[in-house]
């Protein structure tokens, strides 16, 4: 397939303690973009140093993958905010590293993005053409944490949470520099500060998501929830009692020494 020229996609993928998984998950995605039209780069960010993610990606090189490590880890969010950093692309996209998001789907987002001449397109379960598996327990949980956001922020996007987006460079430039987000909500903060920029064009996409292949316990789903409702009233205090989000434009810059391999 002839690939298209005049758009190059950096895709990012968050690692998090994933030496046992991450070449297979990689290659995966890595296949699902050789059949996209689009030219592109994979970066991975090594959201630290915790185990034998980095070494087992440093000994086993794949084409058009960069990856980047530091030492101390921060959170997801803060991983996806180093790799839109560091990306080339003038669509910048993130996905999950674990494969309940069937990275098949991306170029699904790429051709909404077209479709709609969108500023960012979001990942939906909710969609209705969205293929899910996930368990009543997880149903309930977004579905409450849906409401709550609306409640809160008036978003009109029904998932803000599933792993996967796209962006246009222009986006990332203007929101990247005011976000403050390091683990739970991050994807939420995004959405809040674009939209407060006057970024309007953002649309969902079907996914195709299996949940049921990620184990959910309840130390774990205890934790992830204190931390996304902490998270999200934080993001709430800065846009609208400190207005922290509409001050002048401040700068990214990475809190730890860089290692990338390209």
């Amino acid at each position: 397939m002839l690939k298209q020229e005049n758009h190059f996609l950096s895709l990012i993928i968050p690692a998090y303690k994933q030496e046992k998984t991450i070449l297979e998950n990689l290659h995966r995605i890595k296949s699902a973009l050789d059949t996209i039209r689009y030219n592109h780069e994979i970066i991975v960010v090594v959201d630290g140093f915790v185990d034998k993610t980095f070494e087992v990606l440093k000994k086993n090189h794949i084409p058009k993958v960069r990856v980047i490590g530091y030492e101390k880890n921060h959170g997801k969010s803060y991983a996806i905010r180093l790799g839109m950093h560091e990306a080339k692309g003038d669509y910048v996209m993130f996905i999950d590293s674990g494969m309940e998001i069937d990275p098949n789907g991306i170029s699904m987002l790429l051709e909404h993005m077209e479709w709609y001449k969108a500023d960012i397109i979001v990942g939906s379960k909710r969609h209705p053409a969205s293929q899910v598996k996930y368990s009543l327990q997880r149903k309930i949980l977004s579905l409450g944490y849906y409401i709550f956001v609306k409640f809160l922020f008036g978003v009109h996007v029904k998932d803000t949470q599933a792993g996967i987006k796209i962006f246009k460079k222009n986006v990332i430039e203007k929101v990247l520099p005011q976000l403050v987000e390091k683990k739970f909500a991050g994807d939420l903060e995004i959405l809040v500060v674009a939209k407060l920029l006057g970024f309007n064009r953002i649309y969902e996409a079907p996914i195709k998501l299996d949940y049921t292949l990620v184990d959910l316990t309840s130390a774990a789903t205890f934790t992830s929830i204190r931390g996304i409702i902490q998270d999200t009233l934080a993001i709430f205090y800065r846009r609208y009692i400190l207005q922290y989000y509409s001050h002048s434009q401040k700068s990214f810059s990475p809190q730890d020494t860089i290692i990338t391999i390209q």
